[in-house]
Parts: structure tokens; C-alpha cells; sequence
């Protein structure tokens, strides 16, 4: 800094040529003498207002006004010409440092999610290839669970009290009815849950009917029926790797889409139904999906082709997209994140369930056309 910012009045420290005067030379006047004057110091001028404003400076100002006008050592209201000072006050308009970045994040705890990942995948392909009737078993449960939360939300948030007995025993039977009869089963299964579920609200008062008897239906097709396709494509002989491959592909997509989304994502999908999903997030679930769509289909499944699971990959990943959507509509309807809590870093069983559901038939659909159903 030069030496004429400290001759501001902002400072409170003056230039020699303000006054006319030399700050080292006695005033003149009757009542100094030549003797006194070697011996007489000026004080210093302090402004009417300190410059800060501040208790602090008040203060000084005070002390400085109040002190007795000669002291032993020197005081100067200003440096000399040339001398730097020794504790310069920071210039407001100095520039401050940029904030340090912040990171992006993944909005759940990684840790946790992976673990329960973990845990849930060694379960299912562990009943998966000993006995297939405990993996019929294991999504039967699976549905129940996924029905109580979805009944649960719904009489909490929108006052709907769909009826969950008959919804739960009926989507037991119909997971096993897909996997001893087939999508006949399947269809016979859905269409005596949903005359159990008109029937059982015939029960309470007639107030709501419609709109419990139609959440009931819906629970009825969105979880259980769909959940019937994954034991319909147990029942072939290579079965398990039928299975293995639609949940590898659905993991895989939602995978692809994390992962690309969350590092290279910036032009949102559905930016009214979910932010946190983008158009480059999708891409990376069509390109994850089909590559691993390929290999499962000219390694995994009998008699299949790699570009057969290319195709397949493409459509697991647009069904396992719109499934998660879906269920995303359905939560900001309800004004909630999570269905539920049961799962560590995931959420409930039906957060876990919103793209596997949606996407079983197409899976089913497709094994069926490309190598049969045996």
C-alpha cells in the first residue's frame, strides 16, 4: 500500500500538509517557551466517530482523549514518509478465498446398502439352487412384506384402508399358483384375490368402498401377479439361470444408471416425478444392461445368443427404468422417500421391489420367445 492511503481521513491519520506544520515542531504561542517547547509532543487527532463504529474502538478513542497529554514514549498519529506499518487492517474489499467444492452424494448410506445387498444376494441364490420351492417360499414373503408397507402407506398418507388378509394370503397363493400351474394358475390366483378382497370390505362401513376395493385390487396386480412371472420362469429346466439372469440384468441396469448418472448426469429424465434421475443415467443403464445381457445369455441360458441378450438388455433396461418411475410417482403422491425402513440403506422391501416387479414379465416374455419355455 502507498503512503498517500494512509493520509485518508478514513484513517484517522493526517498528512503534514493538511495542517501546514511539521508534526515534530512545538506550536507557537505565549504559552510555550523555547525551553518547554524541545519538551512538548502533539497528540494525536481522533476523529469525533471511530472508524469501525465498534465498542472496542469507542473504547480506545476514549482512552485516548481521557490519558494525560505527555507520556514517556513517543506517539505518532501517522507513520513517516517510507515506513511500512506494522499491523495493516485487511482492505474490505480484499478477495476472499473460494469455497472449497463440495462433493457429490449419494443420499444413502453406500456402507449399509451394500451389505444388505450382500446379504439379501447370498440368501436368494443360495435358495435359489439347493430346493426351488424355498426361493418360491423366499418371494412369497417377499410379496407379504411388500404388501403390508404398500397398505401401510396408503392408510397413513390418503386415509385408504385397502384390506391386507386377503391381499397377503392371496398373494402367497398366487406366487405358488404361478409356479404349479403356470400363468393359467397365475390368472385363476388374481381373479379370487380380487373377489376376496370386494368381500372382505363388504365387513366395514360402506364409506370408501370404491377407493379400498380399487387400492385392493391394484396392491393385488402390482405385487403378487407380477411377482408370479419370477416363479413362472423358475418352473424351465435351466430355471435358476433364468432367474439368475433377470436379477443380474435388473441389478446391472439400476447399477449402470447409478453409477453414470451420478458422475456424468446433468440433463434430468423426469424432473416432476424424480431429480435424481437423468438422461445420461439412462444411458448408462441401456449400455450396462446389454453388455451384461449378452454375456448371461451366450453363457447362462440354454440354446441362447449373445445379440438375443442385447435385445434382452435393452428391454430390462427401459422396464426396470419406468418400473422405478412408477413407484416414484406413487411415493410423491403419498408425499414420502422410502415405502418403508426394514432395509438398511435401502429402505423398505417394495424400494428394492420397484423395478424387479415390472420388469419379471418382460424377462419371462422374452426367455420364452427366444429359447422356449422348457
Amino acid at each position: 500500500m502507498n503512503d498517500s492511503s494512509w493520509g485518508t481521513p478514513q484513517t484517522g491519520y493526517w498528512g503534514p500538509s493538511d495542517h501546514g506544520q511539521d508534526w515534530g515542531a512545538a506550536p507557537a504561542g505565549p504559552a510555550y517557551d523555547a525551553h518547554n517547547a524541545q519538551h512538548t509532543r502533539p497528540m494525536p487527532i481522533v476523529p469525533d466517530v471511530p472508524e469501525h463504529g465498534g465498542d472496542q474502538d469507542a473504547d480506545r478513542g476514549a482512552a485516548r482523549l481521557s490519558g494525560p497529554p505527555f507520556r514517556d514514549e513517543p506517539t505518532r498519529a501517522r507513520p513517516l514518509p517510507g515506513e511500512v506499518p506494522q499491523n495493516p487492517e485487511p482492505m474490505s474489499d480484499a478477495p476472499q478465498p473460494a469455497p472449497a467444492p463440495q462433493k457429490k452424494s449419494a443420499g444413502r448410506d453406500l456402507g449399509a446398502a451394500i451389505g444388505v445387498g450382500v446379504g439379501l444376494g447370498v440368501v436368494i441364490v443360495a435358495s435359489l439352487f439347493v430346493v426351488k420351492a424355498v426361493f418360491v417360499g423366499v418371494v412369497a414373503v417377499a410379496v407379504v412384506v411388500g404388501l403390508w408397507e404398500l397398505t401401510s402407506r396408503l392408510r397413513e398418507r390418503k386415509g385408504i384402508k385397502a384390506p391386507l388378509v386377503p391381499l397377503a394370503l392371496g398373494g402367497a397363493a398366487m406366487v405358488a399358483a404361478g409356479y404349479a400351474r403356470g400363468a393359467e394358475g397365475a390368472w385363476v390366483a388374481m381373479a379370487l384375490t380380487t373377489l376376496a378382497v370386494l368381500v372382505w370390505r363388504m365387513t366395514a362401513p360402506p364409506e370408501g368402498y370404491l377407493k379400498d376395493v380399487t387400492a385392493g385390487v391394484f396392491a393385488a396386480f402390482y405385487v403378487p401377479f407380477l411377482a408370479t412371472f419370477v416363479a413362472m420362469m423358475l418352473t424351465a429346466d435351466d430355471g435358476p439361470w433364468r432367474v439368475l439372469t433377470f436379477l443380474l440384468l435388473t441389478v446391472v441396469s439400476d447399477t449402470g444408471a447409478y453409477a453414470v448418472g451420478w458422475r456424468f448426469g446433468r440433463t434430468k429424465l423426469a424432473p416432476r416425478i424424480s431429480p435424481g434421475k437423468t438422461r445420461e443415467g439412462l444411458l448408462g443403464a441401456v449400455a450396462f444392461a446389454m453388455a451384461a445381457g449378452a454375456l448371461c445369455m451366450q453363457f447362462l441360458i440354454d440354446d441362447g445368443i449373445w445379440w438375443q441378450g442385447l435385445l434382452l438388455g435393452l428391454a430390462v433396461a427401459a422396464s426396470a427404468t419406468l418400473g422405478d418411475l412408477g413407484e416414484s410417482m406413487i411415493k410423491r403422491d403419498l408425499g414420502i422417500k422410502d415405502m418403508g425402513t426394514l432395509l438398511p440403506g435401502h429402505g423398505g422391501i417394495m424400494d428394492r421391489l420397484d423395478s424387479l416387479l415390472p420388469t419379471a414379465p418382460v424377462v419371462w416374455l422374452l426367455l420364452v420367445l427366444f429359447v422356449g419355455s422348457g
